[in-house]
């Protein structure tokens, strides 16, 4: 059994769209801090997390891109939609701020050799993180997909895909029409992704990306992993 992880360090100030909140850590107790309980000495340190539900690799629930009142909230997800099969097409060709059409998707299927499967993964690696990561463009200069080509995927019926970008289409118009096909097509997507080069050429594989339980939470952090048998 081989496990890549596929996810970011959460770390203070990290990276992240300039309208979700910033990750904020800090020491909250050290080992400094002494407990006595009948003359036994404990230490223990502990940190303070101030992050947004779409901090670092994380996936969007339904409730983050559709304002209908019973859209589904990430603690209402079921857990089988965190425990798939799945594939990684390569799309490292594709220049930054690119759009990914549908003859892209097609034609890195092909060369993968799978085929997309009803209630896959699909992850699509873009070799974005390599080439932006801790610069500017990292916001901005991503590939993304367009209305067509998430249609694409939806139609192959996935049950999600992911990029390493924050976001899945290109920022404006695209990046809004991709997340009202999830809405309408009923999938989403993660963000944040990296590794997805150690995926490329390995054919099928299990991903494994588990939300915490976020009451009313429009998304989650994940630990995202690829198992390969």
């Amino acid at each position: 059994m081989e496990l890549i992880d596929l996810s970011r360090d959460i770390h203070h100030k990290m990276q992240r769209l300039p309208n979700h909140p910033m990750v904020i850590i800090a020491p909250f107790t050290t080992h400094e801090e002494k407990r006595e309980a009948d003359g036994y000495v404990f230490s223990s340190a502990v940190m303070s997390l101030n992050m947004g539900d779409h901090s670092g690799t994380h996936v969007d629930a339904p409730a983050h891109f559709d304002d209908r009142p019973d859209a589904m909230t990430i603690d209402r997800m079921p857990l089988e939609n965190f425990f798939t099969e799945a594939v990684c097409l390569d799309l490292s060709h594709k220049p930054l701020k690119s759009d990914i059409s549908v003859d892209d998707l097609q034609a890195a299927e092909a060369a993968a050799g799978v085929a997309i499967k009803p209630g896959d993964t699909v992850l699509l690696h873009m070799d974005f993180w390599r080439r932006t990561h801790d610069t500017d463009a990292f916001i901005t200069d991503f590939p993304g997909l367009t209305k067509h080509s998430a249609t694409w995927l939806g139609g192959r019926g996935i049950r999600m895909f992911g990029v390493e970008a924050v976001s899945p289409g290109r920022p404006g118009r695209n990046n809004f029409e991709v997340h009202h096909v999830c809405r309408d097509m009923g999938f989403t997507h993660m963000e944040g992704l990296v590794n997805l080069d150690k995926l490329v050429g390995r054919g099928r594989f299990r991903f494994i990306g588990f939300p915490l339980k976020i009451r009313g939470g429009s998304g989650s952090p994940i630990r995202a992993v690829a198992w390969l048998d």
